[in-house]
């Protein structure tokens, strides 16, 4: 991918034309870089960008795109550089994170806006447009804002934004800083667009929100399942605005889950929640060195798709430690043939 100016591939996605399209976030130097290499869909040869020469953005990471609506929104992690060795706060302040989604013009390739969401918005990460193909809005979900944003199209054609969840920082002692947020890491809608769930892979949980009012989001599920703040461990919570009490500890048949929810994904008829623990090894090692001495897991979350909920299934689990060259990180999950985060409908 050098060859494209383009290094650290993230998020692919297939073309209607047979290419396959990968998303990067950084240069060859390790430095911040959103850009879009094209692969033949047979071949995997590397074609070459897709984005028009000088659209480039500072930062890239997720995308999605929307052929009925002609528009693609991609999001920004930080540099390559910056991110490879843990989260230092340092970083951001110097710039070395995002804080911005971009929309594309779908045919011409061009970059159309770049929306700064702020610091309320800082690092956004995973972006979804909801399945209904005439719908021509979507959530993106932000790690360090700890929220997430509801983007549409407006009346006059262009793209905005607004703030319609905002998880607060816990005030805690015995962590790496006085106030722990949420850390937002994946989002999902289901299939019939009634359900958004996202994982906080500091504070552990999983929460579960009705949107069938869309800018309105309602909260019907929630649970916690391992994390930073388990209330046998070393980080105590001063104070929480959700006056919720340190979750015990999450054990599976007789396993213990280090880490903490992170990648997710749902079954088609919406009543398997499925998720994994590992975010990034630097980051993994950082935040839950126990998770790379004893491997990953996979955990499955029975669901109330009528009436919202979400329960652990304690028969259930994948041990990524028990691996025969020894622990393994599991990061992400996909159906074959589809799934609820890599289908675009027609």
């Amino acid at each position: 991918m050098w060859k494209c100016g383009l290094a650290n591939p993230h998020t692919s996605h297939c073309l209607g034309n047979g290419q396959i399209m990968i998303g990067c976030i950084g240069d060859p130097s390790g430095n911040g870089k959103g850009g879009f290499a094209l692969l033949d869909g047979e071949s995997f040869e590397v074609l070459g960008n897709w984005e028009k020469p000088g659209d480039a953005t500072a930062f890239g990471y997720d995308f999605w795109y929307q052929p009925r609506h002609n528009v693609m929104i991609s999001t920004e992690w930080g540099a390559p550089k910056a991110l490879a060795n843990g989260f230092d706060m340092q970083h951001v302040k110097e710039g070395l994170y995002g804080t911005s989604i971009h929309v594309w013009d779908w045919s011409s390739h061009e970059k159309l806006q770049s929306i700064d969401l702020g610091v309320e918005g800082a690092v956004p990460l995973e972006v979804r447009f909801l399945h209904e193909p005439s719908a021509a809005e979507g959530y993106v979900g932000c790690a360090l804002g700890s929220t997430v944003y509801r983007f549409f199209r407006t009346a006059k054609g262009d793209w905005t934004t607004e703030l319609v969840i905002k998880v607060p920082s816990k005030k805690v002692e015995g962590w790496a800083m006085p106030e722990m947020p949420s850390l937002i890491t994946d989002i999902l809608i289901s299939l019939d667009d009634r359900y958004l769930y996202f994982s906080n892979w500091l504070h552990g949980d999983i929460r579960q929100y009705d949107i069938t009012d869309r800018s309105k989001p309602r909260l019907v599920g929630q649970a916690f399942l391992g994390g930073s703040i388990q209330s046998d461990g070393a980080v105590r919570v001063l104070e929480d605005p959700e006056d919720r009490e340190q979750p015990p500890p999450c054990v599976i048949k007789g396993k213990r889950v280090r880490g903490a929810p992170q990648m997710l994904q749902l079954s088609l008829d919406g009543r398997r929640l499925y998720v994994t623990t590992s975010l990034y090894s630097a980051w993994d090692k950082q935040f839950y060195p126990d998770m790379l001495k004893e491997g990953s897991v996979m955990m499955q979350l029975d669901v109330d798709n009528v009436n919202g909920g979400i329960v652990l299934n304690k028969d259930f689990l994948v041990d990524f430690g028990k691996e025969p060259h020894g622990p393994v990180l599991a990061h992400e999950l996909r159906y074959p043939g589809g799934d609820c985060t890599s289908d675009i409908w027609l």
